[in-house]
């Protein structure tokens, strides 16, 4: 059942905070992107339950949607293009938008190039685009193209600096940065 208590960005910014409160040592030990992403999907998915999200997931590198088909975007380039996001919040399909897609996460370390940095916010600028008709119908339920997502956050995490940089995204634009030491 969905009931909406609180917006998704603050379901997150709570996952976030008990994740470093409790994981932060091994953020210090240069762990992979993908333990970071799995251990962050674990308190995500125990905040949305105490925040009466229920029926949702926090999926780590998920790429299908319905019927088995992998997942696509339509870039700013308007190409069609397959995707593998770090984490997803979402219902796997089981409930029509907009109440399906909440949250799109993707992770990346300082120290990586910039293009990658810069791939991952057009992911989610495009995720959290709102579906418009002719370009993104596909059962007359869910989009074609992943959209919808209610919130995109891009994670930074700066070793060095023991900072994380937050950037968050809604309706395909940012709208939002921070920082938090850790």
């Amino acid at each position: 059942m969905y009931r909406k208590t609180r917006r998704p960005e603050l379901v997150f910014k709570d996952a976030l905070s008990a994740f470093i409160a409790t994981e932060g040592e091994s953020l210090l030990a240069d762990v992979s992107e993908r333990h970071t992403c799995g251990r962050l999907s674990l308190y995500l998915e125990r905040q949305l339950q105490a925040d009466g999200f229920c029926g949702y997931y926090a999926d780590v590198e998920y790429n299908r949607k319905q019927q088995g088909q992998v997942k696509t975007i339509i870039n700013e380039q308007l190409e069609v293009v397959q995707i593998t996001p770090d984490i997803i919040v979402h219902t796997r399909g089981e409930k029509p938008p907009p109440h399906d897609n909440l949250i799109a996460v993707e992770v990346k370390k300082a120290a990586r190039p910039e293009r990658e940095k810069n791939d991952d916010r057009a992911r989610l600028r495009a995720m959290t685009t709102t579906p418009y008709e002719g370009v993104w119908p596909w059962d007359g339920c869910h989009p074609e193209h992943v959209c919808g997502y209610a919130v995109g956050v891009f994670l930074e995490i700066d070793l060095k600096r023991r900072h994380l940089y937050l950037e968050f995204f809604k309706k395909g634009a940012l709208t939002k940065q921070k920082q938090r030491t850790f």
